[in-house]
This record gives C-alpha cells, sequence and structure tokens, in this order.
C-alpha cells in the first residue's frame, strides 16, 4: 500500500522509501532555508534508524539556502526549540515523526522564539516547496555546518528552575523511565538523576529499535507497567520518540490516562500561583477542573499545539498545553515538552507527600469517549450544522470543528486535518452517556 506525502502548516510526514525520501528532505530544507536569508538553523533528529539519511539530507539542504546549519544531533522536540532560543537562531528543523509508527519520518519546522513555527510561515513553505522553483545560492555563499557542543545543558539548567530540587532530592524518589528507545532516554535520564531519583531505565538508549508502539497509550504499556510493579517504584514516566508527550505509571503499576499528566501539574501549579491557562477544546474537563478549582481562567484555543500557543502568548499564560500528555510552560519553552512534565510532578509528589495514585484519585472524574468515521464528501458540513438543533441546550462553539456543551457532557466534531475522517470525543460523568453521544453522531454520519 502506497502513502503520500503528509504536508501541513508546520511540516510534513511520509513513509521511508515511498512518499518520503532524502531527496524529499533536501528540497524541503532548501524550501524553508530559501526563507532564513542565510541564517544559522538548529538541526536535529530523532532516533529513528532512516533518520540519519534524512538529517543529512536536510542539512545539505540548508547548505545549499545558504544557511548556516547548528547540528544538534539526535535531539527530543522540546530540546530543539530550547537551542533556538539559546543559539540565537532564525529557526529550527527537526527530522522526525513522534508517534507514527517505525516506517514514517518528518520534518518538524520552527519559528525563531523556538516555537512551532506559524501557519501562514508554514503555507509559504508548503507553496515553495510544491512549486519548486528554488533557486540555490552561488558558491561563494555556502557556509560550514557547526556542532553544538552539549545540546542537552540548557534545556535542562531551565526546567531544573521550575521545581523545588532539595525538595524532590529529600524523597529519593524510585522512578521508572521508559524512552522507548526515542530521543528523550539521554535528557530524562540526566534530568532525573539530578533530581536525586533512583533510576530505572526502559529503553532509554536512542536507537530507534521501539520497545511497543510508538504512542504511548495505555494499552501499548502493558510491559512497562508490569515492569514498574516488579521495580517497586513510587511513579513511572513513559514517553513518545520525540519526548514532547508524558504518560504517568502510579506505584501500584497503573497506567495512567494521559489526560491526567496535564491535570496533576495544572493542579500543582495553580495551588500556588492562579493565573490564565490555555488546553485546547478537545482536552478533558478533568484538566480543567483541577485549575478552575485553584482558581484560574482557563482558555480553550482550537486544537494543535501552535494554536495553544498562540493563545497563551495572546492572554499571557505561562501554563498550557494539550489533553494527549503535552505539558508547556513559557518559562522553558512554547513546545510540549515531557521533561517539564516529569519534573513538575515530581514537585507536585514532593510538595504533597501524597502517593500518586492519591493524587490522580483526588481528580474531579470525568469519563472520555474518542471515536472516527470515514468522511464522505459533504457530511461533514451537514452534520455540524444540523447538530446543534439535536441538543438544543448545549453551547456552540464553532472555532474548530463544532464543540457542544453543558454543564454535564460535552461533545466535539472535526474532521481530521490530514486523513478522510471525522474525529468525535465525547465525555460525561457517566460513560454510557458519553458512549450514547458518540453513537448520535455516528447516526448523522450513517457510519
Amino acid at each position: 500500500m502506497s502513502h503520500s506525502l503528509i504536508i501541513s502548516v508546520s511540516g510534513l510526514r511520509g513513509v521511508v522509501g515511498e512518499s518520503l525520501t532524502a531527496a524529499v528532505a533536501h528540497r524541503y530544507a532548501l524550501a524553508y532555508g530559501s526563507t532564513r536569508h542565510g541564517q544559522p538553523i538548529v538541526v536535529g533528529r530523532d532516533s529513528r534508524s532512516h533518520g540519519e539519511m534524512l538529517y543529512h539530507a536536510a542539512i545539505s539542504g540548508l547548505l545549499e539556502a545558504g544557511c548556516k546549519p547548528l547540528l544538534a544531533g539526535c535531539i527530543p522536540t522540546p530540546t530543539c526549540g530550547v537551542l533556538i532560543q539559546a543559539q540565537g537562531a532564525a529557526g529550527g528543523l527537526l527530522v522526525t515523526a513522534s508517534h507514527n509508527p517505525p516506517a514514517w519520518n518528518g520534518i518538524k519546522l520552527f519559528h525563531p522564539s523556538g516555537r512551532a513555527l506559524p501557519a501562514i510561515e508554514g503555507e509559504k513553505i508548503a507553496s515553495l516547496f510544491r512549486d519548486g522553483r528554488l533557486t540555490p545560492v552561488s558558491w561563494q555563499h555556502v557556509h560550514r555546518a557547526t556542532t553544538i557542543d552539549d545540546p542537552y545543558q540548557q534545556h535542562l539548567d531551565r526546567v531544573l528552575r521550575l521545581v523545588d530540587i532539595d525538595a524532590i532530592r529529600r524523597r529519593r524518589f524510585r522512578v521508572l523511565l521508559d524512552a522507548n528507545h526515542g530521543a528523550g532516554g539521554p535528557l530524562g535520564q540526566r534530568l532525573l538523576e539530578a533530581l536525586g531519583c533512583d533510576v530505572v531505565p526502559v529503553g532509554v538508549e536512542p536507537t530507534g529499535a521501539f520497545r511497543h508502539p510508538p504512542e504511548p497509550l495505555p494499552e501499548h504499556l502493558t510491559e512497562t507497567a508490569a515492569l514498574a510493579r516488579e521495580a517497586n517504584i513510587d511513579v513511572g514516566f513513559a514517553q513518545d520518540p520525540d519526548a514532547d508527550r508524558l504518560v504517568l505509571i502510579d506505584e501500584r503499576g497503573s497506567v495512567l490516562r494521559e489526560e491526567y499528566t496535564l491535570a496533576i501539574v495544572a493542579e500543582h501549579v495553580f495551588s500556588r500561583s492562579p493565573g490564565p491557562f490555555v488546553i485546547n477544546l478537545s482536552t478533558s474537563r478533568v484538566v480543567e477542573e483541577a485549575a478552575r478549582r485553584h482558581g484560574a481562567t482557563v482558555y480553550r484555543s482550537p486544537v494543535g499545539e501552535a494554536n495553544v500557543v498562540e493563545m497563551a502568548l495572546q492572554v499571557g499564560a505561562r501554563l498550557a498545553g494539550e489533553g494527549n500528555g503535552g505539558v508547556i510552560h513559557g518559562d522553558v519553552v512554547w513546545i510540549r515538552d515531557s521533561f517539564t512534565g516529569m519534573a513538575l510532578v515530581l514537585d507536585a509528589l514532593a510538595a504533597s507527600g501524597k502517593k500518586l495514585s492519591e493524587l490522580a484519585g483526588a481528580l474531579p472524574q470525568w469519563s472520555m469517549v474518542k471515536s472516527a468515521f470515514p468522511l464522505e464528501r459533504g457530511a461533514l458540513d451537514r452534520v455540524l450544522n444540523e447538530l446543534p438543533d439535536r441538543f438544543p441546550d448545549a453551547a456552540v462553539n464553532r472555532s474548530d470543528g463544532l464543540r457542544l456543551e453543558t454543564a454535564d457532557w460535552w461533545l466535539h466534531v472535526r474532521g481530521s486535518n490530514t486523513e478522510p475522517i471525522v474525529r468525535v470525543i465525547a465525555e460525561s460523568r457517566n460513560e454510557q452517556q458519553a458512549h450514547a453521544l458518540i453513537e448520535q453522531v455516528r447516526e448523522y454520519f450513517g457510519a
């Protein structure tokens, strides 16, 4: 089966050897580099075996555009954002497919601020790439690439400044770290050791030979959970391959819902200093209520990290995130960051003196159900127009598809940006009601 190249405003993804080749990576980097006007660009990759090929192809494209590549090697996605700021670079390019299956890879582009590239810039680069009218610089404008020494230290320092290091060290937490042989293992282990933890390393070598499916969902972490129970841990951390998402495992070896990562962080941060908080329209009410009960003002953006960050900057929030285990703290970098998540969860455990299962058990209780249906041409607009009539008591939000909300439940229906499907999420205090809401939408689509 052939897979086409997926191009979005923040980058591209494809199956290596099919839609994504070294030639594609070179041309895409040349398109990006042509908008950077010969300035320094941080370049990195995740741990996938074919990343080396695409990494060097991208470096070649940047050089041909007259840029000055700053080589970071195998690094996490948030680390790339930190390095852009620390190096004063004009942007960044990271070869990564995040949590996609092993055959996939991609290229993610960054803004000079260290965050994901805004949509208007991403569209310009995608247009340049598609048009193919790219002019290499003349020979006298081709620079040398330089290597960044110790790409992790700046990121580590910023994360450590967020927490009470001594309080965490006094607890001597026993922590399992499952990096799944992704890019997060080296910095994750270094961070935990700096916090005085007794680390149980699982897949921390960044080889790209994933131990389990890349997305850190509970159903993919059964072996990791068993190891956690055997190791008698205080907390377990599971990262995705580019280390921007984090899932928690409690002291009993139970894998927590990915929404709980941001909820525990938000409750801890806002219990000390309430302020504005941005999440997306598909993030659980568990997160929202955990923040609100400590006085936070909660804003909801359209789905997508770039949208969350854009709104956070508008409202002056320092903490933001997405319910997929993505914690964003502006004092570190405006990118989802599993290392910030790990440090703040340990800070919460040290400050409270409680176990992780106790922190999770004290969170508001909501049941979320997710589904997706094939999308027929024209069906999405029809359903989005008709559904509000079916639920006349629900508040309507059309900033990203359709979100209907009452005091007892909410429903979010939106078309996928990358596949011919519609995504549907329902949440209620009653799991049966959440399933029923999904089925009502399914009926509308005739799925």
